[in-house]
């Protein structure tokens, strides 16, 4: 498998990942009931909670283009040595920012952010040009 195959392998486990870490908390906020019903009436969330569900929604829009990436390098047999270093770097600064977001790590948030949304243009970039 690709090393670009096995990063968004990997970044779809983060996800997953996410989604029960910030469903685990706002369990302790709010009870599994609620979090199991239809969730008519929103209730207030902690700050940690909604630290965590904002991260996880970041991380389905990033993972869309990532996926985009992953797919033009795959198909279009554009993989390298640079394209995997950046598969693996946005992993990386996907999972340093899952605690820079719920500790509120500012500007470092945005700053690992950003680190791996240059990564995914990259890859997209490196492939076109190819």
């Amino acid at each position: 498998m690709a090393a670009e195959t096995t990063a968004l392998a990997l970044a779809a486990l983060l996800q997953a990942g996410q989604i029960a870490l910030a469903g685990a908390v706002m369990n302790r906020d709010v009870g599994a009931r609620w979090n199991a019903g239809p969730r008519d009436d929103q209730p207030s969330f902690s700050a940690l909670t909604g630290r965590l569900r904002r991260a996880a929604n970041n991380h389905f829009e990033g993972l869309i283009l990532f996926t985009i990436a992953v797919v033009v390098v795959v198909l279009g047999d554009a993989g390298s040595p640079l394209t995997a270093a950046c598969a693996w770097l946005y992993l990386l600064a996907r999972i340093v920012y899952v605690p820079a977001y719920a500790l509120g790590w500012t500007p470092w948030r945005s700053v690992i952010w950003g680190v791996g949304f240059l990564a995914t243009m990259t890859m997209i970039l490196s492939a076109l040009m190819k």
